[in-house]
């Protein structure tokens, strides 16, 4: 049956369910009294929903408190070991796996890491199957309670209706890939398990925004600073985040060619990759035959030497240079979004860290408008380099929030009669 505003009694159970569900992991444990207040419902249909959680195993008890004059009150929280997600990293040097628990708490972790053509899709998506099956032989896994898989790659994630998720990153060489299908043939998966594959700058920005730097806020924006630069526009619901291509503004008419083909992109001057090119490109000397994060912090070392140690000029001038374009670009991002914080996060921005962040807020506000400008913050990410991993099995618990805590109900042969799923929705619960 709908009500006039066309929600079913179905919709209205399932919302209640999730305002309960949402409120007891964020900021739980609650008792039933504080529960009313939190969510807003009556504190008959609190009692109901809470029992409804309790049978399923999604509730449990967590202690009790002291009332005011009565029987001390039952604490209420979100049951860790109910449900399990996977979240999936798809980095620039390597493909990283990790198994959770409902509480976000690691149960297992696997590693793939990739050469620098390591890109290959047959070699990404082999990664992702072998370290999904790696982690759910773990000794805590429960593959029965496994609400789905999130993936963060790095380009524009488009979803279709016949394909499923399709990757589009010009930067790894990858054309209208239909990674979702790839997965999914051949998966050793439990029937009926989702993916949920999105851009990594999204993922990180994600899990800044409910566990990190972000959280309080109503909107931020969260930088991906790896070999190149990425972003997202978040919020605490995940269906309104938004990833951007912000590597690939122009900064500079026909400046230095971008790794995705185009001149004058910030990435081709904000991005590690691009940092350590220039810094060769002018004298310097990055180590050979290393990855880029040993020889980023062979160029901090160099730039910023140890007390009596003498600073390679070069080296300090690409640093300070990079700073500049960096904050000009978190300056657009201002401008256009107006965001309450912006958070920096990423393997080369949290090895620049604090030595690099009063440069960047400096440039970002001479070239930003004033009045944005002084209403955002810029500090880094408070979630270390596991942060997309998070943002990724985020994925699949906001959707597990979304249906109410109910997991997909594998589709029958025989379906009941229309009259009587009516019925079912209009019974009291």
């Amino acid at each position: 049956m709908a009500a006039r505003n066309g929600r079913t009694v179905r919709d209205l159970r399932r919302g209640n369910r999730t305002a309960v569900l949402q409120r007891l992991y964020f900021d739980g444990p609650l008792s039933r009294f504080e529960l009313g207040p939190a969510t807003g419902l009556s504190s008959g249909s609190v009692s109901n929903v809470v029992a409804d959680l309790i049978a399923d195993g999604l509730v449990e008890e967590a202690g009790s408190v002291d009332s005011d004059g009565g029987r001390p009150r039952t604490l209420l929280r979100v049951a860790p070991h109910s449900g399990q997600m996977i979240g999936v990293d798809v980095g620039e040097t390597r493909v990283r796996v990790e198994l959770f628990d409902l509480a976000l708490t690691e149960l297992a972790r696997v590693e793939r890491p990739l050469t620098p053509q390591g890109y290959d899709v047959d070699v990404i998506t082999g990664h992702i199957r072998d370290g999904v099956a790696e982690v759910l032989t773990a000794e805590q896994a429960v593959p029965d309670r496994l609400l789905g898989v999130g993936v963060g790659v790095p380009g524009i994630v488009e979803h279709t209706p016949d394909r499923g998720a399709v990757v589009h990153g010009q930067t790894i060489g990858w054309d209208a890939v239909p990674l979702e299908q790839l997965l999914r043939s051949a998966s050793r998966l439990p029937d009926g398990v989702p993916y949920f594959i999105d851009n990594g700058a999204k993922t990180l920005g994600q899990a800044e925004m409910w566990f990190g730097a972000g959280r309080g806020a109503r909107n931020a924006v969260v930088v991906l600073f790896g070999s190149g630069v990425g972003a997202c526009l978040v919020t605490p619901e995940v269906e309104h985040g938004r990833a951007v291509e912000w590597g690939h503004l122009t900064v500079r008419v026909r400046g230095r060619r971008c790794r995705c083909g185009a001149p004058g992109c910030l990435e081709a001057y904000a991005g590690a990759e691009s940092l350590l090119a220039r810094w060769r490109e002018e004298g310097g000397r990055p180590p050979e035959d290393t990855d880029e994060e040993t020889a980023l912090t062979a160029m901090l070392a160099a730039a910023y030497p140890s007390e009596g140690g003498t600073a390679d000029p070069v080296a300090l001038a690409v640093l300070e240079e990079t700073a500049e374009y960096l904050g000009a670009g978190l300056s657009d991002l201002i401008n256009l979004f107006q965001p309450e914080r912006i958070l920096i996060g990423g393997w080369a921005g949290l090895q620049l860290g604090t030595r690099f962040l009063p440069a960047v807020r400096r440039h970002a506000a001479t070239y930003a408008l004033r009045h944005p400008a002084d209403k955002v913050t810029i500090d880094l990410g408070r979630l270390g380099p596991d942060a997309v991993t998070v943002g990724a099995a985020i994925l699949p618990l906001a959707d597990f929030f979304a249906s109410g805590g109910r997991r997909p109900e594998p589709a029958a042969e025989d379906r009941l009669p229309a009259w009587r799923t009516a019925l079912q929705e209009r019974a009291p619960h």
